[in-house]
């Protein structure tokens, strides 16, 4: 274990310096890209949050003071902040010469996930609560909050869905993937924006102090949407957390075959075993309870998610499980992902799973430090059994937040999202 972590160690501090890039295009500002190798030139929404947190572990495990970083960190969220228009609609990733999506496009689709509040906290966070580099933009990320309220909310259950399936972050999830629009109240979203919500009361707190109306809000409507998530996509027979379905026809009283006994339910579980229902207790949302039974009933069991190398993206008992080499999208219907390992990780901290935090961070350290030592280098994802890398050679990104687990499990500061 310990070479690993010396590799580990080794490459994150000589590779890291690598992902920065430089104001560019329609990049006004400095930025952080997802690898030295791929997505060179491209700002990505949580990948740059998430590559932040690792990166800013990687300095504080080497006691670098690298004061010029903070303009990057701060370029990522003002980037996408400059290109969010009136109504809130904000791109998923920028690069010097293109948006995705297109901005000026009246089509309704996906927009930046709910992390850039999470990332604009941290950063605060992170620099001695000064946020004043923030205060001419908050207009702005309020309206893109706003417009995940006005177009992406379901008020019959209080939760968010996606448009459409679009760069969901965990591309292929079958929960959303090749579904209908507007029909998946995916639990993935709504514990991101759940977070988000607690973030943007965090920053109301710092820059709105003369208005703490402002701050309370935010702090409600988290609070309601903890509410709608326990009591929609909690269930109670597997002891797991769910997305939801949200493809019902209206209630239309004048219908004769309904009118006897109109439903009274308004979204039905998808129950897939995707690893997204553990972020219920990444997001805290889950109740102590819950979680003993997440854990034991569903993240240990090796027939379900438990694989040699950290945490299956999908149940090895799903009929849609795969696990093959595959971009555009990614593949997460099996793959062990660093990212899913290192939110597996945090979560299981949080509940005071020590023991099974500590033996998933082994694991992960054992991913990345036989990859190192065999190539070189990361992958995107990897075999759950074999730990084979599966794609994109030269990946970085929230793999190097194994840095973040290592320093956990040595004492030290831990850096957290």
């Amino acid at each position: 274990m310990e070479k690993y972590i010396a590799l580990i160690h080794q490459y994150s501090r000589e590779t890291y310096h690598q992902m920065t890039r430089e104001a560019n295009g329609l990049l006004k500002y400095p930025f952080i890209v997802p690898g030295s190798r791929s997505y060179s030139n491209s700002l990505w929404d949580w990948d740059s949050w998430l590559t932040d947190i690792a990166v800013r572990q990687i300095m504080e495990d080497g006691q670098e003071k690298d004061l010029s970083f903070s303009a990057y960190e701060k370029g990522c969220i003002l980037n996408f902040l400059e290109h969010t228009r009136e109504d809130g609609r904000m791109p998923i990733s920028v690069s010097p010469d293109s948006m995705m999506p297109d901005m000026a496009s009246s089509a309704l689709t996906n927009i930046h996930k709910p992390c850039l509040a999470q990332h604009a906290a941290f950063v605060i966070r992170e620099n001695g609560e000064d946020g004043e580099w923030l205060r001419p933009y908050l207009p702005r990320l309020e309206a893109f909050l706003g417009y995940y309220r006005r177009q992406m909310y379901h008020e019959a259950t209080g939760l968010y869905f996606w448009l459409d399936d679009l760069a969901i972050g965990v591309d292929n999830d079958p929960c959303t993937f090749y579904r209908p629009p507007k029909s998946s109240a995916s639990i993935y979203l709504n514990c991101m924006m759940y977070r988000e919500l607690l973030s943007m009361s965090y920053i109301c707190g710092i820059l709105c102090q003369e208005m703490p109306e402002s701050r309370s809000f935010y702090e409600k409507e988290a609070a309601s949407l903890k509410a709608s998530v326990l009591r929609h996509l909690w269930d109670e027979r597997n002891g797991f957390y769910y997305s939801a379905d949200l493809n019902l026809r209206p209630i239309e009283p004048g219908v004769w075959l309904h009118s006897g006994m109109p439903r009274h339910w308004d979204c039905l579980l998808q129950k897939i075993d995707c690893w997204s229902g553990f972020l219920a207790m990444w997001a805290g949302i889950a109740t102590p309870a819950q979680a003993q039974r997440i854990v034991e009933e569903n993240l240990l069991k090796t027939e379900l998610f438990y694989g040699e190398y950290g945490i299956r993206t999908l149940a090895k008992t799903e009929p849609m499980y795969r696990i093959v080499k595959s971009g555009n999208p990614s593949c997460w219907l099996g793959p062990v992902w660093g990212i899913s390992n290192y939110l597996c990780f945090r979560g299981l901290v949080k509940y005071g799973f020590d023991k099974e935090a500590q033996d998933l961070a082994e694991r992960t350290i054992r991913l990345f430090g036989e990859d190192l030592a065999q190539n070189g280098l990361l992958h995107e994802y990897y075999d759950p059994e074999t730990g084979k890398g599966l794609n994109n050679p030269g990946f970085q990104n929230w793999n190097l937040l194994v840095n973040n687990m290592i320093a956990w499990m040595e004492g030290g500061r831990v850096i957290e999202e």
